[in-house]
């Protein structure tokens, strides 16, 4: 029996840097902007792509910290297009005096660290007092309208910064009420090694995603901080969105509006801290509009997995919901009854913590795919 992709989307019904230079990088961090493939690396992960669009991460194209359908995209794309998105890292940096971080830090002052240094200067948050993520967009996707859904192909995502950045402070994280002071790190990247350095014998292996990548919420519920999760996706923190793999998204207003930001060079699951290694990352991704393929949340897709989604402010309704999806999904799609699916989801399916640090919580469960031995999937 051969599954589809498109029947993935199927389930569900409506419900509730100006272009940056490698100057003042070391050798290590350049090459991290453009991999070598492997030659005997066949897979999807490993492919070269030129993108039809690039949406350069200066003022004019970021939005800092909220989604809504008011908000003017920067950019117009077409179904079917591959487009380059640029995105910054702002982290440990300032608005009043944002060259402080390079210098403190001994990082250097060079193209992409103007960037953000302009962005910091210029980009004011929304005067209501939203406050979120530095993000990039919203690009305007041609043909997606409300009962749509998005697919978004991963197709790449490089560094354009050989640095990320990881925070704890008093009051936030999974622990609040223990952390007594504040404390930045940052972690150097060896490109050669793909390994991001803390210090001398703590090396975290380099596996880069976006934390947020989002379409707007519909109109009536006007703009939205970007730090909680949504329907609509937003900051889901979910470290299995790497290069080589599909999120897909509903579509709540025409063109969809697709933001995104929160590099993340590695993070484990629960971003126990707060943060991850946030990190400046360039995101080239292939948007795909399916009509009239309703979503109630976010779903993904690697080569091996499906991924259901839950949400909520309470992590354990967070896990019920994750656990629902993935029993829905596993029926309709895949042609079970529902206690099949429930027993199924009990022996094989991961369900992990995304984050619990973002207001509402996630919780993602891993479906794979090798356990149904006589269905076929295609991907990409």
């Amino acid at each position: 029996m051969k599954t589809s992709r498109r029947k993935f989307l199927h389930r569900t019904t409506q419900s509730g840097l100006a272009a940056l230079s490698l100057g003042g990088l070391s050798a290590n961090a350049e090459s991290l902007l453009s991999p070598a493939p492997d030659p005997l690396d066949k897979s999807i992960a490993s492919r070269v792509v030129k993108p039809d669009h690039v949406v350069r991460s200066i003022p004019e194209n970021m939005v800092y910290g909220y989604f809504g359908a008011d908000v003017k995209p920067v950019y117009t794309v077409k179904d079917g297009d591959v487009v380059e998105i640029q995105t910054v890292n702002p982290s440990g940096v300032s608005r009043t005096n944002p060259e402080e971080f390079y210098t403190k830090n001994q990082l250097p002052i060079d193209a992409h660290a103007q960037a953000v240094i302009a962005i910091m200067k210029t980009v004011k948050p929304d005067p209501s007092g939203i406050r979120g993520h530095m993000l990039t967009g919203p690009v305007y996707i041609d043909g997606a309208e409300p009962g749509d859904s998005l697919e978004i192909r991963i197709l790449d995502l490089t560094f354009p910064a050989g640095f990320g950045v990881n925070s704890v402070w008093p009051g936030g994280g999974g622990i609040p009420d223990e952390v007594k002071t504040r404390e930045t790190f940052v972690y150097r990247y060896d490109a050669k090694r793909k390994v991001a350095i803390l210090k001398e014998g703590v090396e975290v292996p380099l596996k880069p995603f976006m934390g947020v990548m989002a379409l707007s919420p519909p109109p009536e519920t006007g703009r939205v901080s970007s730090i909680p999760p949504a329907f609509f996706g937003g900051n889901l923190d979910i470290k299995h969105l790497t290069k080589g793999t599909t999120l897909h998204l509903p579509v709540s207003v025409s063109g969809g509006l697709f933001t995104t930001g929160d590099g993340h060079g590695a993070q484990g699951n629960g971003e126990v801290s707060g943060v991850a290694i946030e990190t400046a990352i360039t995101l080239t991704v292939k948007f795909i509009v399916h009509k009239g393929k309703t979503l109630k949340l976010p779903r993904a897709e690697t080569p091996t997995h499906f991924i259901a989604v839950g949400l909520d402010k309470d992590l354990n309704r967070a896990m019920k919901n994750a656990l629902s999806e993935a029993v829905a999904f596993i029926q309709t799609e895949l042609g079970f009854t529902f206690n099949e699916a429930l027993s199924i989801a009990s022996t094989a399916v991961d369900f992990e913590v995304s984050q619990v640090v973002d207001q509402t919580l996630g919780v993602h469960a891993m479906i794979p795919k090798a356990i149904f031995t006589t269905k076929k999937f295609t991907y990409w």
